[in-house]
């Protein structure tokens, strides 16, 4: 419970610090066109804070990080999220100072979002694993499965 506390105030402070660092880094550049640096901010805050307080709760009901795929989920999750953000920071930064990124910097980007991808694949599996029996005993539209009797029989 403590890691996903922690990632959530980790992810709350590197969110607020990449939105003054895009006012501040444009205001001192006189920079007014668009930039990755606008939505770095957001996607710490949404993807990193919001998910992990969610994860809190899934812990708290389902105890969460007991599932089979929780470690495996918790730590691609943030190289993902991490090398992702981090790309788009220094990405926008060049864009500001004048400067082309390179296919390179583009080319990390997109594997930081397949980590994130691989991530939340991890993420359902662990849920799946943590609903274990209630998971099985539903139809797709929620309603208990009818037995083999139930079935057969009317």
């Amino acid at each position: 419970m403590k890691k996903l506390y922690y990632s959530a105030v980790l992810y709350t402070v590197l969110g607020l610090a990449a939105g003054l660092y895009y006012r501040e880094l444009t205001k001192a550049q006189d920079f007014t066109s668009d930039t990755q640096l606008a939505v770095v901010h957001t996607h710490l805050l949404t993807l990193g804070t919001l998910v992990f307080l969610i994860t809190i709760g899934l812990q708290k009901t389902l105890n969460l990080t007991r599932g089979q795929f929780f470690s495996a989920f918790f730590w691609t999750y943030h190289a993902g999220l991490l090398l992702t953000t981090a790309l788009m920071t220094v990405h926008g930064t060049l864009t500001v100072l004048g400067e082309d990124s390179g296919a390179a910097i583009s080319g990390m980007a997109g594997l930081g979002h397949i980590l994130l991808t691989v991530a939340l694949v991890f993420f359902f599996l662990c849920l799946r694993h943590r609903l274990g029996r209630d998971f099985a005993a539903t139809s797709p539209t929620g309603a208990p499965e009818r037995t083999t009797a139930e079935r057969t029989h009317g």
